[in-house]
């Protein structure tokens, strides 16, 4: 029986896509991609050769029908985002829903996330978290949003760009007081770096240091069980 499989694929170093991954890769008939320039870096890389189709956001709700269809007739598609695991934060979430609504079988082939990644070494409570995502690029949404969140006992996780940082963390300083964060930016690249310290000490570090690279900032919640985290804690790692 045919199936749309969810593929999560490297956020940066290429090592870390899956035995799994790489085999559905290759074994599909197609694969719908966010960026068919960018997953054909990493076919390349692994020798996969199947062929690609665009499926971002711009298109998805009009180019669902068809790759449905083509499950129906029998084939195999893989979905992929640039980097991640499609749906969350990254398109995909409309062809999944709609797959699950055809009762088409919805298989996910697990791998990288951002989210996880930077939790697993924040130093902040993990036990339990709250997965924000991307806020709006509107100030004043943005402080709604987190004004919403402000009173949550679990950590916070957002995304942010590296163009709108700074007003997201001097957002954050206001709403959020100076509670212990970390902004964890270009996660498994090359200059992969994680800044640690109070809301305040981040919004000052990125106010001298100019932001690069994709940003997922960690917010310890409300309660008096804080860590103790020591500012600029940083560090690079090599990767793809």
């Amino acid at each position: 029986m045919s199936a749309l499989f969810v593929v999560s694929t490297p956020i940066g170093n290429l090592e870390d896509i899956t035995y799994r991954a790489v085999r559905i890769l290759g074994e599909v008939d197609l694969i719908a991609a966010e960026d068919t320039r960018h997953t054909r870096k990493l076919l390349a890389a692994y020798d996969i050769h199947t062929p690609t189709t665009s499926l971002h956001s711009h298109n998805e709700s009009g180019k669902a029908a068809s790759l449905l269809r083509r499950i129906e007739d029998g084939e195999d598609i893989a979905l992929v985002s640039d980097g991640g695991t499609p749906g969350i934060s990254d398109p995909g979430g409309r062809l999944i829903r709609a797959a699950i609504d055809l009762d088409i079988r919805v298989i996910p082939a697990p791998g990288p996330s951002a989210c996880i990644a930077a939790a697993s070494v924040a130093g902040l409570p993990t036990a339990s978290f709250y997965y924000a995502g991307f806020c709006s690029p509107k100030s004043g949404r943005r402080r709604r949003r987190m004004e919403s969140l402000r009173d949550l006992e679990v950590t916070l996780v957002f995304y942010e760009s590296p163009h709108r940082v700074k007003r997201f963390l001097s957002d954050a300083e206001e709403v959020f007081g100076a509670r212990p964060a970390v902004a964890a930016r270009e996660l498994t690249k090359v200059y992969e770096e994680f800044v640690r310290g109070s809301l305040t000490d981040l919004r000052a570090h990125f106010e001298e240091t100019a932001p690069r690279g994709e940003f997922t900032i960690l917010i310890h919640g409300r309660g008096d069980d804080e860590p103790s985290i020591t500012a600029d804690d940083s560090g690079g790692a090599t990767g793809a």
